[in-house]
């Protein structure tokens, strides 16, 4: 993990600020040097510089220097967290995940998470109501397996079983149909192997079994009057 205060190899040693030089190569950075030594002492983001007054003359203790470096990694470890956010809505569980990806300290995630929280940043159930309904407007995919996935990306059992709860089942069942009617057509075999293999299908994207026979009924229907049509055109 890169951090917004270097963490010096010796405990945390006080000093007195001699200068503060921005790093070009990356924006926002400054590096702050000590009266003890000829290398910087420590580097920070510009927002750590300017809450804790580093200019040049500072005076800094050794408690100083050490909660600067504590609030530099609390501030690296939340921009990591927005710029994973930044890419598309997230849960705060996913959150935590990354951050653990990005070796950020375990002391740090939960503190970041729960600013995240307070910020509406991330918000779980809105996460959830929102995938639902993309899920099954977009994808074609059932309340059970809507509620699996939501479940796997770390949504409280309770708030999946809510956003799933939310849905319209009239359009969960014209979700089936329209999943059914694209199917039907690819699959081999007599009537009723094709029937079992469609059922089998329906069911693995998450429908629930009245709907997947309400689907079913609402294909066959639909193809046997195809066939009667053909019929009467010969």
């Amino acid at each position: 993990m890169t951090e917004d205060s270097q963490q010096p190899a010796t405990p945390a040693k006080g000093g007195v600020v001699t200068s503060v030089e921005q790093l070009l190569r990356k924006r926002g950075m400054y590096e702050i040097y000590l009266d003890h030594g000829e290398e910087a002492a420590l580097t920070v983001h510009e927002d750590i510089l300017v809450r804790y007054k580093l200019l040049k003359g500072t005076v800094l203790s050794a408690a100083a220097v050490d909660d600067i470096l504590q609030a530099g990694e609390r501030h690296q470890a939340y921009t990591l967290a927005l710029a994973y956010l930044g890419v598309k809505a997230r849960t705060s569980m996913e959150i935590e995940r990354y951050l653990r990806r990005r070796e950020v300290a375990e002391e740090r995630i939960a503190p970041v998470v729960e600013r995240l929280i307070r910020e509406q940043l991330v918000d779980d159930e809105d996460y959830a109501r929102r995938f639902a309904g993309d899920r099954m407007r977009l994808q074609q995919k059932g309340s059970r397996r809507i509620q699996q996935e939501l479940i796997q990306r770390g949504v409280a059992k309770t708030v999946a079983a809510a956003a799933v709860e939310g849905l319209d089942s009239e359009q969960e069942q014209q979700g089936a149909i329209r999943a059914a009617a694209k199917k039907w057509p690819y699959l081999k075999g007599e009537q009723r192997d094709r029937k079992r293999k469609l059922m089998m299908f329906l069911l693995r994207r998450g429908y629930p079994h009245p709907i997947v026979r309400q689907a079913i009924a609402a294909v066959l229907e639909e193809d046997n009057m195809a066939e009667e049509g053909q019929m009467l055109d010969n």
